[in-house]
Order: C-alpha cells, then structure tokens, then sequence
C-alpha cells in the first residue's frame, strides 16, 4: 500500500471535516480511527472517501504491530473531550498515555504527528492565553479534561518533542458534523434548536459583576477555518511546536445567539437562567487565543466573522437537514 494518512476521532467533529478537506485535496488513502459505539457518530462517516476504519481499541493494541503501509502524517484528534468525565484515570489514559503512545511510534518512524491540544488547558485565563513555552507550565487547567491534555503538552515541551511535532489549541469551534456531540455541541448547534422548538434561547446569568448576563466572552472559530490551519502544518512540516487555534477576537454568547437569530431569520429573544452550581467555579467568562505565534510561523489565511460562519452553518447545513 501507498503512503497513508491517519486520522484518529476521524468520524469525530473536526476529524471528520479534515477527511472530507483531504477528499477534496485528491486525498483518499486515509485511515480512520475512531470509537464509533451505539450513537450516531457513525453519520459523519457518510459520504467521506477513505481506505480503512479501524476502531480505537484494534489500532492501540496493534499499533506496534508491522504493517503494510508507510505512513506519511499521522493526525491525533482522538480524544475523550467531555469537559464534565469525572473519571480522572481514564481522562489520563485515554488523552495523555495513548497520545504519548502514538507519538513516541511516529517520531520512530520518521512520520508527521499532528495532535489535538485544547484552549482548555488555559484555566481560567488568570496567566493570558500565550502559547509561547515559557507560558506552558504555568498554566493550571481548571478540569481533568484540560489536565489530560496538558500532561503531554508538558511532556513534549519537558523532552524536546515539540521541536518535531505539532501541537494545536483548539478554541471554541463549532460547525457541521458536530450533532453527535450532544451535550458537548457547540452553542450555535443548541441556539438552533431552542430557536426552532421554542422561539428562544437560554443563556447563563452571570455571577460576576463586571459581565452583564450573556455578556461571558469567548473566542469562537468555525470549523472549516480550524481544518484549513489544522492541514496548514501538514503542508508545512518543517513548522513544529505548541499553536493557538482561534479566531483571536473574543466575542459574547449575546453576540453568538443574535447571529443565530439573523441567520433563521428571526427577532432576539433571550432568557437568562441561572448558572448551576457545579459549574460556578470552573466557568471561563473571557477567552481570546494570541495567534501571534501561528502568523509568525507563516499561517496568514483569515477567518471567517462570527456572523459569517454561522450563517453558513445555520442556512447551509442545519435547515437543509432539518428539512431532511
């Protein structure tokens, strides 16, 4: 067999909508990896042009094991990524050891490894949003989740790994191929269908005094735009380190589910409702990813608006499915 490229969570969200950018590249000798289980993860895959799937368990077990294939970039995008998984030892295993599993085997074999980071690993933004590695291990992740992720962030940057692979902050992306996700959608997915069930949304009050109700602000990215700068270190090997991926503007969850009304069609309506508890001291009221590092490293590309990117979300992929 050819050279492959590997994609894990690639029936995921972003997975999924980085096969389908490499489809439209000419890409098809791809390798999915994933964990299907009995949802409706398995949807992502429809219409995606791939060579093999192997499930998440089968690829880890085997993953030493010689194969028939060279494989040419290896992107890491698998991961447990509930920000509310109680179950520390698997939250370890599953984003930092396999991680570390699966980068270990690409730099022995001199193969690309791409891997998914998080914006979550940040905290609460007391120490800024930098991703310069001076700034890595200051950093105090406010959940298990954001700590699973920057356990191999500090490895990689403890043994020098990072100056080979790249790593990649995700920040809020939200897009087609995300319906699966359920609690952990984005909120332009949950507006949509509070908007098109009740004719309204519901939004957090806010239990800090200097944010107004609905006034919480975080970075948010379209999809599409986190795949083009996701393949922007495929193309560019010789680009290796810890990157930002955000829109580098932090707008409100007001100013998102206004843009979700326009793009329906529909006037504002909004009801604030209490934060739950368990939430209170582990909420991020502002987020904003400093992008200089990624546009020193070459990465030039624009985003799309908040508004932009969701009108094409809402009118281009959640109403023609509704009507499905």
């Amino acid at each position: 067999m050819k050279d492959v490229i590997i994609v894990t969570g690639g029936a995921g969200f972003i997975g999924s909508n980085l096969v389908r950018a490499l489809n439209e590249r000419g890409e098809d000798n791809i390798i999915i990896v994933d964990h299907l289980g009995c949802g409706e993860k398995w949807r992502n895959l429809q219409g995606l042009r791939f060579e093999n799937y192997i499930a998440k368990e089968e690829f880890r077990a085997a993953l030493w094991d010689d194969r028939d294939w060279t494989v040419k970039t290896v992107f890491h995008l698998g991961a447990c990524s509930a920000t509310t998984e109680l179950d520390a030892d698997y939250l370890a295993d599953n984003n930092y050891h396999y991680t570390r599993e699966l980068c270990e085997w690409c730099l022995r074999h001199d193969t690309r490894f791409i891997y998914a980071s998080s914006a979550a690993t940040y905290g609460d933004g007391a120490k800024g949003y930098s991703d310069e590695d001076r700034v890595t291990p200051t950093l105090a992740p406010l959940n298990m989740y954001g700590y699973s992720k920057h356990m191999f962030d500090l490895w990689a940057l403890r043994y020098h790994v990072l100056d080979h692979v790249a790593g990649i902050k995700y920040f809020n992306v939200y897009g087609p191929g995300e319906a699966h996700k359920e609690d952990m959608r984005s909120v332009v997915h949950k507006a949509y269908g509070q908007i098109r069930d009740t004719g309204q949304v519901r939004l957090f009050k806010s239990c800090k005094p200097e944010y107004g109700d609905g006034e919480q602000v975080r970075d948010f990215l379209y999809v599409k735009d986190a795949v083009d700068l996701t393949l922007f270190f495929h193309d560019h090997p010789e680009v290796s380190g810890l990157f930002n991926c955000g829109a580098g503007q932090a707008r409100s969850w007001n100013d998102l589910v206004k843009a979700v009304f326009a793009a329906m069609e529909r006037e504002p309506a909004i009801d604030y409702i209490d934060m739950p508890a368990h939430l209170r001291d582990k909420y991020q009221y502002f987020t904003q990813a400093d992008m200089q590092k990624v546009h020193a490293a070459g990465y030039t590309q624009p985003f799309a608006t908040l508004e932009d990117g969701i009108r094409d979300y809402v009118q281009n992929y959640l109403v023609p499915e509704a009507v499905l």
